[in-house]
């Protein structure tokens, strides 16, 4: 008998990026609650005022990004079924922007966030253009972008920032 040679099959992709809808909300609060349990583990606050603390930061985060970054493209990091994690980009013909990207706490770690900044990393480098972000300067990711190529090119405060350039 002869066989037709198969192609090999593919994998299946780690996740895929969908746009952020209205019905994301409340995935997207709890993402940012996740974001932010560490930072405010020992303030020792009832939940409700937590709870209401998050609220008001999370609506004045979303408000600053909008006002700062009117054009950006919010996705929704899809593994499986599942959520788990949300990507915000801003493009202009200077730049491609980082301006947040989250994982829940279960999918840190894993190369999730290698694999979405190196799809980034791919288009800065296929369209000349850098790639920029901040970090809080006491963030793990720091490590994971200094690991890909990212260098400092200043801070502000409690930021650092940084910046891929091919053939830096």
């Amino acid at each position: 008998m002869n066989y037709a040679p198969h192609a090999p099959m593919a994998a299946a992709p780690a996740f895929v990026l969908r746009p952020a809808k209205p019905g994301d909300e409340a995935f997207l609060f709890r993402l940012y609650a996740d974001t932010r349990a560490e930072e405010l583990a020992g303030c020792g606050w009832p939940a409700a005022q937590w709870e209401a603390f998050l609220r008001q930061q999370f609506a004045a985060r979303r408000s600053g990004y909008a006002t700062a970054f009117p054009r950006a493209e919010h996705r929704v990091v899809v593994a499986g079924r599942e959520p788990v994690g949300a990507l915000i980009v801003n493009r202009t013909p200077e730049e491609i922007r980082v301006v947040d990207l989250a994982l829940l706490p279960a999918k840190r770690g894993a190369g999730l966030g290698r694999e979405l900044l190196e799809k980034l990393i791919e288009e800065a480098r296929a369209t000349g253009r850098p790639l920029r972000l901040q970090v809080l300067k006491t963030n793990r990711a720091a490590r994971l972008y200094a690991r890909l190529g990212f260098a400092p090119t200043g801070e502000n405060g409690l930021h650092l920032k940084m910046e891929w350039r091919a053939g830096a």
